[in-house]
């Protein structure tokens, strides 16, 4: 098998892993989400999984992964040989395929707004037509598929030329790019007529809608923004060096997650009230809304509106990628290292699984939209398959296995680097009493109520 490679600097490690974190996950599906649960309740709870739950999962992640430099099956081998705990590593493949394969739908709903963009569709004569375009588009069969294919292409492209070439470049180009214009839309949203009532929208908590759905919706979208319990953290620390502290670069991930996530609500919501359209509107919100805002500048900004929207959706595209390339790396690495398959096949492999996929989550907002499972479109059982039980599962395994298998002494000297972070030493019982109790406790009473509601 070839030298592993790993991330060449902090930098190109903390772009990486917020490059995993930051994405749809926040732009896409956090301000639909948040709609749906009412708006600053769920965002209120949203900040507390994320700070004292889904910090001390990453960490979990961090720690196998970099303890071991080994895809999630090797690692669970490495450190439980033997044991059952190989099923987790094996769940932690599956998982991030599965969600390679409804993602990507997203992602190529993305590269048809770049097009539309491109080609000057977000006119400010046709600002009321934009908001039919989605529903139009994603109701087809033929081009929405054509853009799964182009997207996963492009995923598939990057993952081929591996971490340091591929992964690490892509990531230290996109973030800060992608979080200076979100920014200038949040702005330019709250200036819209009408969007005050989306500002308060936002800031005032109707603690009435935080239902037993709402709380497994915050965490499992807590999961799905962080990547966590899918194996990509895990994958990702796995090319991380041993020089580097995992606490610094986990709570920086965390914390630009959460701040991203709610600054991309300021960038949607403010526009849905303005627009009139319903903040329930679905997963289509953000392709609905944003493309208005372009349409609504273009009036007085002329140029710049055109020139804004190509960026921006191009920044989107970008954004998605960075979150794509972490989930289909979970299975190539598994390949490449376990079943000794060439990083050309094996990304080859993911790629045509995640596509065929795929193309049935795609069609099922036009001619599969009759097929149901357990109630739920194609695209929304996988949905709801990964982000309430998969990646929930994983994550609380991950708990157990730091927290109860794994040696105390082997975590604290991935956490502490070997003692030589003092603040890290004095904060680990703090994160260790988080990883064992907390954490597990929390995922088991919202994944359990979320079951019984």
């Amino acid at each position: 098998m070839a030298s592993r490679e790993h991330f060449g600097s902090r930098a190109a490690v903390i772009m990486a892993m917020a490059g995993s974190a930051i994405g749809l996950g926040n732009i896409w599906r956090f301000p639909f989400i948040a709609g749906q649960y009412g708006g600053a309740a769920f965002i209120l709870v949203y900040i507390f999984f994320c700070l004292l739950v889904s910090l001390p999962i990453l960490l979990c992640e961090s720690v196998i992964g970099r303890r071991t430099h080994k895809n999630t099956v090797g690692a669970m081998k490495e450190l439980a040989p033997g044991s059952g705990w190989k099923f987790l590593g094996l769940l932690t493949v599956i998982a991030p395929v599965i969600l390679l394969s409804y993602y990507s739908v997203v992602g190529g709903w993305s590269v048809e707004y770049l097009y539309k963009a491109v080609t000057l569709q977000f006119r400010p004569e046709a600002a009321s037509e934009v908001p039919g375009m989605f529903g139009s588009f994603v109701s087809s069969s033929g081009r929405p598929v054509l853009c799964l294919f182009v997207f996963l292409a492009i995923t598939a492209g990057i993952v081929y030329l591996g971490v340091k070439k591929g992964i690490e470049r892509f990531s230290k180009v996109s973030m800060p790019v992608l979080f200076v214009l979100v920014l200038v839309i949040a702005v330019y949203s709250m200036t819209l007529a009408g969007s005050n009532e989306g500002v308060q929208y936002l800031v005032r908590p109707d603690f009435s809608k935080l239902t037993p759905d709402a709380l497994a919706a915050a965490l499992g979208q807590s999961f799905f923004s962080l990547s966590l319990g899918a194996g990509t953290m895990l994958t990702y620390s796995s090319y991380v060096s041993k020089d580097e502290d995992l606490v610094a670069s986990g709570a920086g991930t965390a914390v630009s997650d959460l701040l991203f996530a709610v600054l991309a609500g300021f960038a949607v919501m403010p526009a849905v009230f303005a627009s009139g359209i319903a903040p329930t509107a679905g997963p289509g919100l953000v392709f609905e809304t944003l493309p208005f805002i372009f349409a609504k500048m273009g009036s007085a900004a002329g140029f710049m509106s055109a020139a804004a929207s190509v960026v921006f959706f191009l920044t989107i595209l970008v954004a998605a990628l960075t979150s794509s390339i972490s989930m289909m790396e979970v299975g190539v690495a598994y390949l490449v290292e376990e079943r000794h398959v060439s990083r050309h096949r094996a990304t080859l492999g993911i790629f045509f699984f995640s596509f065929a996929a795929g193309i049935l989550c795609s069609l099922s907002f036009g001619p599969l939209s009759g097929v149901k499972i357990a109630g739920n479109s194609i695209f929304d059982f996988l949905d709801k398959l990964c982000s309430n039980w998969l990646l929930t599962l994983g994550a609380l395994f991950f708990c157990l296995f730091v927290g109860w298998k794994m040696d105390k002494s082997a975590v604290r000297d991935e956490l502490t680097n070997g003692g030589s972070r003092t603040f890290n030493a004095r904060v680990f019982p703090v994160i260790y009493f988080l990883v064992r109790y907390i954490a597990p406790a929390a995922i088991l009473l919202v994944f359990l109520s979320g079951v019984i509601g």
